[in-house]
């Protein structure tokens, strides 16, 4: 029974504390498991900078050798390189990936991302959680009688080319970009970049620490968000980017110093998107939803909704073949990166958008901002999920439902969302209105209300 799981087995990756529910022998039998239930033959693995990533990239590395799989070892990387390398490396014989990372989560926490064949997603119901009662009830298969081999794949060219490709360097403009990478891993790439662009990067927390100096490389914490602001206005600069651990998501300050919420980010690249492919299908998250259908209308192409979460999105834009998935969340998936999210592609679009228009960050999403105003994502800890989410479907029944992921309901002058975490025990409320702040605020303060 699924209860009966390792702790740390989630719905879409592994994660949990080290070592009371992640430890070097459970990495091992995970390598064991994943060779035993997807019967991969040839492996990419990688580690973000955490200090106990090398240990359980090196106990998984021994499992999956033990079970006769072939492992090309990525070293030190963000999660985007390894499902790079995944899709990249197809046609070579790799056929899964995985990534020893724990993203934005507390120091002390480590966790596993887990690819097969073309970079797609392990999910409990594709095998992750077979994997979990394979090890719980000793049932993983006699080790192989012709061991696996191990390579270390050096340098980053390729995966540094294809970021490259999905902009023309020349076309850009002399931006000045304050980037923070949060000691995590993404200073690496932006080095490697820097030789290609015209960009000049004020480089903050930039050398890669698994002590996290400066506390955990996670934006969306409104306490990790000011030092990146400072340093805008304190440069001049016409950007801010910075990023989680693993950097497959990016965070983005106008030059004002102001934070962008993700929500308006997904409406600029879908429109950048469209731009190379009109008419293209862009995919969205139900949290936050009238900007990007506007604008992708506006501008011919086809908005599609889509449950939140990696999984749904990747498997549901090879269903649509849409060029681009974006979620509120800051995760922004790209069919030409593998149907992937990535943390890279995203700046280097915005920066594209940038130089040929020839206007700041603020100028455009000022406009969208003040047209489709938002609470921001509020969360609440509830004795009883369901029931409150039952009070408040009633509560505004003269509503319009949807369903496609928790409760949406809309008026014509406003909508919300509210859902329960994927991966915590919370109720995450969305509010959005049209051009109205104080309708926003009222409706908000009402729906907390209820829900506390």
């Amino acid at each position: 029974m699924e209860h009966s799981l390792p702790a740390c087995f989630k719905a879409y990756d592994i994660r949990g504390k080290v070592p009371e529910e992640l430890h070097p022998q459970l990495a091992y039998d995970i390598g064991r498991a994943f060779a035993a239930v997807y019967g991969v033959k040839k492996v990419v693995v990688g580690r973000d900078i955490r200090l106990t990533s090398a240990e359980l990239v090196g106990a998984l590395t021994s499992g999956l050798l033990d079970s006769g799989v072939d492992v090309l070892d990525l070293g030190l990387c963000g999660t985007e390189e390894m499902y790079h390398a995944a899709f990249s490396m197809e046609a070579a014989g790799v056929d899964g990936g995985i990534i020893v990372t724990a993203s934005h989560n507390p120091a002390d926490y480590n966790g596993m991302k887990i690819v097969t064949r073309g970079a797609r997603p392990v999910t409990g119901e594709s095998g992750l959680l077979e994997m979990g009662r394979l090890i719980v009830g000793g049932e993983l298969p006699e080790m192989s009688s012709r061991p696996g081999r191990c390579e270390m794949i050096a340098g980053k060219e390729s995966y540094i080319r294809h970021l490259l490709g999905s902009i023309d360097p020349q076309r850009l403009r002399p931006l000045k970009l304050v980037v923070n990478s949060g000691n995590g891993c993404a200073g690496a790439i932006i080095d490697l970049l820097e030789a290609h662009l015209a960009v000049e990067f004020i480089k903050v927390n930039h050398e890669p620490d698994g002590t996290f100096p400066h506390g955990v490389p996670n934006p969306l914490l409104p306490e990790r968000r000011a030092e990146t602001a400072k340093m805008v206005l304190e440069s001049g600069a016409d950007m801010g980017i910075a990023w989680d651990g693993d950097f497959d998501r990016c965070f983005f300050w106008d030059e004002l110093g102001n934070f962008i919420e993700g929500y308006y980010i997904v409406g600029l690249l879908a429109l950048e998107m469209l731009e190379k492919e009109p008419g293209g299908r862009i995919l969205y998250d139900p949290r936050l939803t009238w900007n990007t259908e506007e604008l992708v209308r506006a501008a011919g192409g086809v908005p599609i909704m889509t449950r939140t979460g990696h999984a749904f999105i990747k498997e549901r834009m090879r269903q649509e073949d849409a060029i681009y998935g974006g979620e509120m969340s800051a995760h922004h998936y790209f069919r030409d990166f593998g149907y992937c999210d990535s943390g890279m592609i995203p700046w280097l679009l915005v920066c594209s958008l940038l130089s040929r228009r020839g206007v700041t960050l603020s100028e455009l999403v000022s406009a969208r901002m003040a047209a489709f105003p938002v609470s921001g994502e509020i969360n609440n800890r509830v004795g009883d999920p369901d029931a409150v989410i039952r009070a408040v479907e009633m509560a505004y029944s003269a509503g319009e439902k949807d369903f496609t992921d928790g409760l949406s309901i809309a008026f014509p002058e406003f909508r919300f969302n509210i859902r329960k975490s994927n991966t915590e025990p919370l109720l995450r409320l969305n509010v959005e209105t049209r051009a109205d702040a104080r309708l926003l605020k009222i409706n908000t303060d009402e729906l907390l209300d209820l829900i506390k």
